[in-house]
C-alpha cells in the first residue's frame, strides 16, 4: 500500500487536478477538507460527511490535546475509530490556536507555553510535543509546528517569526521521523510563512524544501488581510513551492476564495465557514449566499438551490428552513450544514472537471458572474 503519492492528472493555466494516494484512501484535488475540530464535523454524522463528497477531514491538535486528551484518544483506538471516520485525516499542529491566545501564552525557542481556555491549566506545545500528539491521534497528514504572526506586524518581526518557524519545521521533521511506525504510514507537511512579503515567503519556501516534506502548506493568510491582499500573495507563493507536491492553503475560505486560489495553483483547503454558517442560518448557493433568517423566505416553497442534489434541497423548502432557524430548532443547523458541505464539494468537483477538460477560465468566469450577482 502507498504511504503517500501525488499524481497530477491535468493542468489548465496554474490550476491543477490530481490525486493524493494514501493507505486510508485517495484524495481528489483540488480538495476541500471539512473541519472536525473536536473529532466531529459539527451537526453532521461522519457517513453524511462522506456522502457529501469529502475524501478527507481535518482534526485539531490544540482542542483534542485538551479534551479528551491525545493519550486517551490513543487508548480508545485513535481518532479514526473514536470519531467513526475511516478515511484520511489531516491534523493541524495546534500552532495557530495557541498563537491566538495572546493573553494566555508565552513564546520561546523551545515552544509555546499557554493556559488552557477550558480550565486554565498550563501546557507546553513544542515541535516535538505537537508531533507526539498527532502521532497519538493517528493522523494521516501531520502538520509541522509553526508560528502564525499577524500580517500587519513590522517586517522585522515577521522575519524573526518565520525564521523560528523554519527551525521548528526542522525539529518537527526530526521528531516525526523518530516515530518510525507512524512515519511509515503518515505524511508530513511543512508550512510556508512570511505574511504578505514575497522575499520572506521565498526564504521560507527554500528552507522547507531543504528540509524536505511530502506536501507544503501556505500559512499566515486568511487572518484579516482581505481577499485582494491574499490573492496578491497567492500570485507568487504557490509557485515558490515544489510543483510535484500538494499545496495546501490553510483556513480558506469563502467559495470565491477557493476558485481564486485554485486559479493560482492551490490544491487543498480547509475552513469552518460551511459548518459555522450553517449553524447561523446562512446557506451557500450557485447564485450567492442566502440568509435563511430573512423574512422574504417565510413563504418560499422552493429549494435552497435548484442546481443542488443534496438531501436538504431535495426534500425541504426555504420556508421550512426559515421556520427552523427562527424557532431555534437544531434541525435547521443540521440541514443547512449538510447543504453547505454538499455545495463546497460540488464546487470542488466542478473545478476538477473543468481543469481536466481545459475550460477552467470559463468555469471561473461563469461562477463569479452567478455567485457574485446574487450577493
Amino acid at each position: 500500500m502507498t504511504r503517500f503519492a501525488f499524481d497530477i492528472h491535468a493542468t489548465d493555466g496554474k490550476a491543477r487536478t490530481g490525486t493524493i494516494r494514501m493507505m486510508r484512501g485517495e484524495i481528489r484535488t483540488p480538495a476541500f477538507m471539512p473541519v472536525g475540530t473536536a473529532a466531529t464535523v459539527k451537526a453532521m454524522k461522519m457517513e453524511d460527511v462522506r456522502a457529501s463528497g469529502a475524501d478527507i477531514i481535518l482534526g485539531n491538535t490544540y482542542h483534542l490535546m485538551l479534551r479528551p486528551g491525545a493519550e486517551r484518544v490513543a487508548r480508545l483506538g485513535g481518532l479514526h475509530k473514536f470519531g467513526g471516520w475511516d478515511r484520511p485525516i489531516l491534523t493541524d499542529s495546534g500552532g495557530y490556536q495557541v498563537m491566538s491566545l495572546s493573553e494566555l501564552r508565552k513564546i520561546t525557542e523551545e515552544g509555546v507555553t499557554f493556559a488552557s481556555h477550558l480550565d486554565g491549566s498550563r501546557h507546553l506545545l513544542s515541535p516535538e510535543r505537537s508531533m507526539e500528539i498527532q502521532r497519538l491521534l493517528g493522523s494521516d497528514i501531520v502538520m509541522c509546528f509553526d508560528e502564525c504572526p499577524r500580517a500587519d506586524l513590522p517586517r522585522a518581526v515577521i522575519a524573526r517569526s518565520m525564521e523560528m518557524s523554519m527551525r521548528w519545521a526542522r525539529r518537527s521533521r526530526e521528531a516525526f521521523d523518530a516515530g518510525e511506525e507512524h512515519a511509515s504510514r503518515a505524511a508530513l507537511f511543512g508550512i510556508q510563512q512570511g505574511a504578505l512579503d514575497e522575499g520572506l515567503r521565498k526564504a521560507s519556501a527554500d528552507a522547507l524544501i531543504e528540509i524536505g516534506f511530502d506536501g507544503y502548506a501556505i500559512g499566515g493568510l486568511a487572518v484579516g488581510e482581505g481577499q485582494e491582499a491574499m490573492f496578491a500573495t497567492l500570485d507568487f507563493a504557490p509557485q515558490q513551492l515544489p510543483a510535484d507536491r500538494p499545496r495546501y492553503l490553510m483556513g480558506v475560505g469563502k467559495p470565491d476564495d477557493l476558485v481564486g486560489a485554485v486559479e493560482r495553483g492551490v490544491d487543498m483547503f480547509d475552513c469552518v465557514l460551511p459548518t459555522r454558517s450553517g449553524r447561523n442560518g446562512q446557506a451557500f448557493t450557485w447564485n450567492g449566499p442566502l440568509n435563511l433568517r430573512n423574512a422574504r423566505h417565510a413563504e418560499d416553497t422552493g429549494p435552497l438551490d435548484e442546481r443542488c442534489p443534496c438531501p436538504t434541497c431535495r426534500k425541504y423548502s426555504r420556508a421550512y428552513l426559515h421556520h427552523l432557524h427562527k424557532a431555534g430548532e437544531m434541525l435547521g443547523a443540521m440541514l443547512l450544514t449538510e447543504h453547505n458541505l454538499w455545495f463546497y464539494q460540488q464546487l470542488m468537483a466542478g473545478m476538477r472537471a473543468a481543469i481536466a477538460e481545459g475550460r477552467f477560465a470559463a468555469f471561473a468566469a461563469d461562477f463569479r458572474r452567478d455567485y457574485c450577482a446574487g450577493r
